[in-house]
């Protein structure tokens, strides 16, 4: 990967991770983008990406958010 593609997908998956940390408790950013970085590098949209990234912080790094009713079920991990 390219310096040019690499700095799009680290800010591309900033703005992902705002919505996340948002809502979630104190974390490691660094893991929420290390799932998401590596689940578009395998194929995955972005929407996707979110979806596995918020998976593994709470199977993984046992970090939950709540939902609220305006967030889309699969941004999220119900506690």
């Amino acid at each position: 990967m390219d310096i040019q593609a690499l700095t799009e997908l680290l800010q591309e998956t900033a703005l992902h991770h705002g919505a996340f940390e948002a809502v979630a408790p104190p974390h490691g950013w660094w893991d929420w983008y290390a799932a998401y970085m590596a689940a578009r590098l395998n194929g995955s949209s972005p929407d996707e990406a979110s979806a596995a990234a918020g998976r593994y912080m709470a199977e993984v790094k046992h970090v939950f958010v709540q939902r609220t009713a305006d967030q889309e079920p699969a941004s999220v991990i119900d506690r």
